[in-house]
């Protein structure tokens, strides 16, 4: 049975909130490219929770930690894929007539799947969630061998919290972009998020089990 469900949600929320991979990608493309965009990241996100949460129900979860080659490929398969984002991030930022100071610079489109497709393969090639479901489900769960419904029923609820707070997040960040970035601040932070996620791409890329 699931024991404390209310420290369970503190704990989870607190790991949601937390400055990392998912939030990087979806503040970058609320910045970028909007209110749509960053829900639609949003989304893929928790899509990939999902995914790590019937993974942890089946077993699988363990095996990816167990084995080292699973675990390099899905790190080596996101860093790519963060430091890609972060590259693109950056040529589109010194596009000509990119910066206007005086005027607010337009959003570059960004298709809603293409914003879920990139935040559903970010968490779902980050091997470091699975750590949330292997270390923190277990804990608020009596028995020494739960069964993967009770997994699935705190996974559930892991992925419907950081929906709602991810989702939040991600109409905030862009309607404040929207308001306080202007020109050469804007084109600045466009770089800088490029360059913050080329180096998260190459920090997972370094990183152990």
């Amino acid at each position: 049975m699931i024991v404390n469900l209310g420290a369970f949600i503190a704990v989870s929320a607190l790991l949601i909130l937390a400055p990392g991979l998912d939030t990087a990608l979806i503040t970058r493309n609320a910045v970028l490219h909007g209110r749509r965009a960053a829900v639609a990241t949003a989304l893929g996100v928790n899509t990939g929770m999902a995914v790590w949460t019937v993974a942890s129900a089946a077993g699988l979860v363990a095996l990816v930690e167990a084995s080292a080659v699973a675990f390099t490929v899905l790190k080596l398969a996101g860093a790519a894929y963060l430091v890609w984002i972060g590259v693109a991030t950056l040529f589109a930022s010194w596009r000509p007539g990119g910066a206007r100071p005086q005027r607010q610079p337009p959003r570059r489109e960004l298709a809603p799947r293409t914003g879920y497709r990139q935040g559903l393969v970010c968490n779902v090639a980050n091997p470091k969630a699975a750590v949330i479901f292997t270390s923190l489900l277990p804990q608020f769960v009596s028995g020494h061998h739960p069964s993967g419904v009770l997994f699935l029923e705190l996974g559930g609820i892991f992925v419907l919290l950081a929906l709602v707070l991810q989702g939040t997040y991600a109409v905030l960040a862009a309607r404040a972009s929207r308001v306080l970035l202007r020109g050469r601040l804007r084109t600045g932070l466009d770089r800088l998020t490029g360059i913050v996620l080329i180096g998260l791409g190459v920090r997972l890329a370094t990183e152990r089990r």
